[in-house]
């Protein structure tokens, strides 16, 4: 089978609606990125940064609005999360499902009222809810990941105990899906550091975060997706 080339790969992913927002996701902050590195030294170049980073960020909004009905099917076939390895992850993974069924539709009412479609009573509170969800659906998947790297070490220790030829495969790939998830503590750590920022002053570190600082933890995250996006396309070395 033919070895596909890097444009190859890149044109599957933004071909596909997960790939193209990975990509869009990575634009928007790594111009915030150099926006906040070029706010003192050259303000003009810093202003037009932040509009194309705004606009990046405007149009993963824009492309979300429809999320919810996919978010509904997931939750439909997850069910009560039968599948998980142990009760508690399906028990954090239902109630992430519930967490973010009601974050699509909130984010909706956002959209809706920003470009003046609808007038609602009190935006900031539509925004604030909308920023607790956001906050609740990445602690929750961040605390299943945790606990699934804990089962994942536990089977570990069962499968090296017994080491032999015939387990050595299995073992490289329980190698690979750690150290994967190990990335999405990472990239959820990030990425929880930057919801916490969009709560109002006075709740944690709400408001507090610069341009600059959400651009660099915005850029590691993304690069990291980008990179799981490709390792779980080629899959264990």
């Amino acid at each position: 089978m033919m070895k596909k080339s890097s444009l190859d790969e890149f044109c599957d992913m933004i071909d596909t609606y997960g790939g193209r927002d990975k990509v869009i996701r990575t634009l928007c902050y790594t111009t915030k990125l150099a926006c906040g590195l070029y706010q003192t030294t050259n303000p003009d170049l810093s202003k037009k940064l932040g509009i194309f980073s705004s606009k990046m960020s405007a149009t993963r909004a824009t492309l979300r609005l429809l999320d919810d009905w996919p978010m509904l099917q997931h939750t439909m076939r997850y069910g009560l999360g039968h599948k998980e390895p142990d009760r508690a992850m399906a028990v954090m993974g239902v109630l992430a499902n519930i967490v973010d069924n009601i974050y699509y539709p909130v984010e909706k009412v956002c959209w809706l009222a920003e470009h003046r479609v609808i007038s609602v009573k009190e935006p900031g509170k539509w925004d604030t809810a909308s920023s607790v969800c956001w906050v609740l659906s990445i602690f929750l998947n961040l605390l299943r990941i945790l606990r699934n790297i804990t089962l994942m070490e536990q089977y570990s220790k069962t499968l090296y105990k017994a080491a032999n030829d015939s387990n050595r495969e299995e073992r490289r790939k329980l190698l690979w899906k750690q150290q994967q998830e190990l990335l999405s503590v990472v990239r959820l750590s990030l990425d929880f550091t930057q919801a916490v920022s969009t709560l109002p002053k006075g709740y944690l570190w709400g408001g507090k975060l610069s341009t600059l600082h959400i651009g660099v933890i915005g850029t590691i995250s993304s690069f990291i997706g980008l990179y799981q996006y490709f390792a779980k396309k080629r899959g264990p070395a």
